[in-house]
């Protein structure tokens, strides 16, 4: 397994859309677990391929709890089939928009199919918080950052906030491994 590095917003690699796996392969199941050690060592709750420079419909999410064991999802081409009515507010944060959060509504529960780690086809019903990562790492397979769901003035002071901490030399493009950031 290897740390990747991650990217940092804006940049247009995070707006591009991730094309689908034919299958899980080696070299699928290769960056499933690149992108677990990554998430779980920046520390994050989710992370999307395109958050590290590869355009394929691959996320992994854990949203379990500190003080429980560890519940690691890899999903590849994942579809929500299903959404309830219900939605649920959530205070998100993205590993590619460091030390910034803003409440997201979203659907409070999904069906969710998806290929696994070991090419299996699966359906998953989540709800709360692992629905809300779930949705949140899926769209950045569409080129959907978290802010793309707030008013534009929030979006835009975000988005500048970055910008110019970029300029400063502060958040480098990539976040290097190991770098404390807030988790997705």
């Amino acid at each position: 397994m290897a740390l990747l590095p991650i990217i940092i917003a804006p940049d247009p690699r995070l707006k591009q859309i991730a094309a689908p796996v034919a299958r899980v392969d080696d070299q699928v199941r290769q960056l499933m677990d690149d992108l677990l050690e990554t998430m779980y060592q920046a520390p994050g709750i989710g992370l999307a391929a395109p958050q590290v420079g590869v355009l394929k419909r691959v996320i992994v999410v854990d949203a379990s709890a500190k003080d429980e064991e560890r519940a690691p999802l890899c999903m590849a081409n994942p579809e929500l089939i299903e959404v309830s009515d219900e939605d649920a507010h959530y205070e998100e944060g993205c590993l590619s928009l460091p030390e910034h959060y803003a409440e997201v509504v979203r659907p409070i529960r999904i069906r969710v199919r998806y290929l696994d780690h070991e090419n299996e086809i699966r359906e998953l019903d989540a709800e709360e918080l692992l629905a809300t990562c779930i949705q949140h790492e899926m769209d950045h397979l569409e080129g959907i950052l978290f802010v793309d769901h707030l008013s534009a003035l929030k979006r835009n002071m975000i988005l500048r906030k970055l910008t110019k901490a970029k300029k400063a030399d502060k958040t480098p493009d990539k976040i290097p491994t190991g770098a404390p950031v807030a988790a997705e």
